[in-house]
């Protein structure tokens, strides 16, 4: 039977979002940090900690009530750290990237993981959502929390996973927006630039979803990991999950290439359109401002000079031309 405590639930903590202990699926006590290292060595007992932004003060608690290794701690103290995965003897430290969006832009965080032998330990940075909604439903889910440190470690990834799919659909309905604008009509400067911010950012998305393939692949398969064979298949559903955000994100990706490459052509045949009138428009201009410049030289002896109809017979030369001119270049779309 898991043992019961009595006590007051601990007194919120700067930076722990929550410490709990788990046994049997089920939550027997909210623990101070201080005493997770007594807990945790209990056979059929799991804790769990959620920290948010700790200091190092606090990291360095965590690290000696679990025994955490070193550098660990030192890589969970840096938020700009490449999604990855470790062991560190029978404990495993894992890195992976969280995306929100924040006033129309992605926000980049970081979740730290630390996974032993009767505990789990969650750091997160930046922007991310609170996996108070994943200890909620694994509470709920009495027989399945009964796995331990394993299921938790499932639950996390899947819903960092899955709080990438808003995002993209975000990305997908302003890049349909802008695709739209530029089959339709001219885009700005401004927009244009969105173009490419979106891209970028798409990238950067991307190089935060793909590593994570990797490491749900290395603990569905790899036999050396600390993972129970029964939980090890879940993983492979997180898997499934990254690579249609990964095809979602590279989709995208080619439709915003397409409709850089669309702007750039439509900005080319505009410029190709204003370029043919103005050299149409110069050319009718070129009639007169030739007649005219004939006719005004100082010479005394010039055709039609003194014809008393010369004047007249100028002018509906000069306007018959202009009109033949106008004509052609109307029937062959320049102007």
């Amino acid at each position: 039977m898991p043992d019961r405590v009595p006590t007051k639930p601990p007194k919120p903590e700067p930076g722990v979002v929550a410490s709990s202990v788990y046994a049997q699926g089920k939550r027997i006590a909210d623990i101070p940090v201080d005493e997770a290292g007594k807990w945790h060595k209990k056979a059929g007992h799991v804790v769990w900690i959620g920290l948010f932004e700790p200091s190092r003060e606090l990291l360095s608690r965590v690290k000696r009530q679990l025994n955490l290794h070193p550098l660990s701690i030192e890589d969970a103290e840096k938020a700009h750290q490449h999604p990855k995965i470790e062991e560190y003897g029978d404990a495993l430290f894992i890195v992976a990237r969280t995306a929100q969006m924040v006033s129309g832009k992605i926000a980049f965080g970081e979740t730290h993981l630390f996974v032993g032998k009767g505990y789990v330990v969650s750091v997160r940075h930046g922007a991310s959502a609170s996996y108070s909604t994943v200890r909620e439903h694994c509470e709920s889910c009495q027989k399945l929390l009964s796995h331990g440190e394993d299921y938790i470690l499932y639950k996390i990834l899947d819903f960092i996973v899955d709080n990438y799919t808003p995002v993209v659909e975000a990305v997908r309905k302003e890049v349909e927006a802008l695709e739209d604008r530029v089959l339709h009509e001219s885009i700005s400067t401004r927009q244009v630039q969105r173009l490419y911010a979106l891209r970028r950012e798409l990238l950067k998305l991307r190089n935060a979803v793909l590593p994570l393939v990797d490491i749900c692949r290395r603990l569905e398969h790899a036999e050396l990991l600390p993972i129970d064979a029964e939980m090890r298949s879940h993983f492979r559903d997180v898997t499934d999950h990254i690579q249609r955000v990964q095809e979602g994100i590279d989709s995208l990706r080619e439709v915003l290439a397409f409709a850089f490459e669309a702007s750039l052509m439509m900005g080319q045949a505009q410029q190709s359109a204003v370029t043919r009138k103005l050299a149409a428009w110069a050319a009718i201009l070129a009639v007169p401002t030739a007649v005219a410049g004939i006719y005004g030289m100082n010479f005394e002896h010039m055709p039609e000079l003194q014809w008393q109809y010369g004047y007249f017979a100028i002018l509906a030369f000069i306007l018959a031309l202009c009109g033949f001119l106008y004509y052609r270049f109307r029937h062959n779309g320049w102007l």
